[in-house]
């Protein structure tokens, strides 16, 4: 299931990004039997969409950049656990570069949504 064209493209971006994630894992557990790096990579992968949701019924601004910074550091977090599983030839180059632009694209999101509410405040 895919998610588009709602009024959130942040929220959008990150639930598709986790699914892609959680097949992923399945992928390397069942097919590949790589335990410890998949859940790791499902743990980041997963957590950025979900402080993402938290963040839309944040109590104050402050608490809503606080959601959002929170889910950047899963994200990069995310992308060194695929830069480690590409290097150590887990994941192949084009499961890497699919992945590693989608987690870029929301890195550069959040990022211009943390800086323009700094901004502001």
């Amino acid at each position: 299931m895919v998610i588009e064209n709602s009024d959130n493209i942040i929220k959008d971006l990150t639930f598709n990004f986790a699914v892609r994630i959680v097949k992923l894992y399945n992928h390397l557990t069942e097919v590949k039997k790589v335990y410890v790096l998949s859940k790791q990579i499902l743990r980041s992968g997963t957590s950025i969409g979900a402080n993402v949701r938290e963040s839309i019924h944040a109590q104050s601004t402050s608490d809503f950049i606080n959601k959002l910074s929170i889910a950047l550091k899963e994200a990069d977090e995310t992308q060194y656990w695929l830069e480690l599983m590409y290097a150590t030839e887990i994941i192949n180059e084009v499961e890497f570069n699919s992945l590693q632009d989608d987690a870029k694209q929301i890195t550069a999101t959040l990022v211009k949504i943390i800086k323009k509410l700094k901004s502001s405040v």
